[in-house]
């Protein structure tokens, strides 16, 4: 015992040692500009991936300056000072470092290309507790009279289901799923046929993506589930890169920029389509909360990135926020973004808005949300490996996107900014959107046929 004791203080302190030696504070370092970069738009192969290259040709879309990378000498200037470089964005032309001494970051702001430093992050006070695998129970219920599942309702609304029987079930399109972790999707015999192309995780990069948040899970198993009278999710012949952006044990601005850095990476592996459903406005320091005034599209770093999404050839699927019963009532960013699909939820038997979900309009009155689906009593697959019932935009998000995906498949001379048009013209409210409906429920079929008979 008393050996025990000597063995259990002396891991005690290394671990207070490795714990103090941890960076406790994230800054945002906003550069000037890109002027050190060794690269040329004239050759964009040397920075951009073929499959990005292809889709953008494929759209007539340029390569431009934000297609640049940040400047390895930048790069390497700011880790000199000793901190830490996280993620960068060639986009919004950013670094995001971890440090524990300010005066580094005073360093940093003295560099002539940096334009500022903005704290992002402050380590919890509480320990973070380690990941702990959710047991695989893994009972099913098959239904025999449809292939769906008790999922058909949730498709048939938006008559995804009629795409589905034409061959359309996204085949040939690729998703990006980023979301906050992954539970036990490699241990799941309902997923165990879903294609996944890789994972990559942008919060720490020592993670197990699927040991952390169960929430990416249930997401992913609306559209990528494809096991016939079990469940059939919305585009379950699609490929899927999984992308963790959220960090679980704490809420800070700094989310935003790894989830800008997955966006960018997802775009570097040539996806089609990205789902989102995380949403920003609280923090636990709250002097950083956005205010409604920023709901614009532009003023959140997380709104501009994804604004940008479409004039790179991708299409962003995003939850509009489960605010509707709050004070702040409103969509969360990126949901304000231009160019990008926000899903409300609606209770699929009426057709009537969930009472949780957000509304819009822009601060700059654009219309969100920009349609709804299926949020209510959501069919998914668990951590735990079997059928479930989930509440929120987070689902309806996910059903939208794998419909829009199957229908771009059904659609393929489209741009993505005219697929995200066909789709909002296709709603049963797209005569008179308005802010809690959008532009209502889209009929995919009918989107499908206005399409052929154009």
């Amino acid at each position: 015992m008393k050996r025990f004791l000597i063995v259990f203080s002396l891991l005690a302190f290394v671990t207070s040692i490795s714990m103090s030696a941890q960076d406790t504070l994230r800054y945002h370092i906003d550069l000037k500009d890109k002027k050190a970069t060794k690269f040329s738009l004239k050759h964009p192969e040397k920075f951009l991936s073929a499959k990005a290259l292809q889709r953008r040709l494929k759209q007539n879309i340029q390569v431009d300056s934000a297609d640049l990378p940040v400047p390895d000498s930048y790069i390497k200037a700011i880790r000199q000072t000793g901190v830490k470089v996280l993620v960068t964005s060639k986009w919004e032309n950013f670094v995001t470092v971890s440090c524990n001494d300010t005066t580094k970051i005073d360093q940093i702001r003295a560099l002539p290309f940096v334009k500022s430093a903005t704290k992002v992050w402050k380590a919890p006070a509480d320990a973070i507790a380690s990941s702990r695998r959710d047991t695989i129970i893994s009972e099913l219920t098959v239904n025999p009279d449809t292939i769906y599942g008790t999922a058909f309702g949730q498709i048939h609304v938006s008559k995804g289901d009629l795409l589905h029987e034409a061959g359309f079930k996204g085949q040939g399109m690729t998703i990006a799923v980023v979301d906050g972790g992954f539970h036990n999707f490699d241990r799941i015999p309902a997923l165990d046929n879903v294609k996944v192309l890789g994972t990559k995780d942008f919060v720490d990069g020592d993670a197990d993506i699927f040991a952390e948040s169960t929430h990416g899970l249930s997401v992913l198993s609306c559209m990528a589930t494809n096991k016939p009278g079990v469940m059939i999710g919305t585009a379950p012949e699609a490929s899927y890169w999984l992308l963790r952006s959220e960090d679980s044990d704490s809420e800070y601005p700094v989310e935003q920029d790894y989830w800008i850095a997955a966006v960018e990476y997802a775009d570097s592996v040539g996806v089609d389509l990205i789902n989102t459903s995380l949403g920003y406005n609280e923090f636990d320091d709250s002097t950083m909360d956005f205010k409604l005034r920023d709901l614009d599209g532009h003023r959140s770093v997380i709104s501009r990135a994804a604004s940008r999404l479409a004039d790179k050839g991708i299409i962003l699927v995003c939850s509009a926020g489960n605010s509707g019963n709050s004070v702040w009532k409103k969509i969360t960013p990126p949901g304000d973004a231009d160019n990008v699909l926000t899903v409300g939820a609606i209770v699929w038997q009426t057709g009537v808005i969930a009472s949780f979900s957000s509304v819009g309009n822009t601060q700059d009155g654009r219309v969100k949300p920009d349609v709804v689906a299926a949020g209510v009593r959501a069919d998914v697959i668990n951590s735990h490996g079997s059928q479930g019932k989930a509440n929120g935009t987070s689902f309806a998000s996910p059903i939208m996107c794998g419909m829009v995906a199957c229908l771009w498949q059904a659609c393929p001379t489209l741009t993505a900014k005219e697929v995200i048009e066909l789709v909002r013209h296709s709603g049963d409210r797209a005569a008179y959107p308005d802010n809690v409906y959008g532009y209502g429920i889209p009929d995919m079929w009918q989107a499908y046929q206005n399409y052929l008979n154009r």
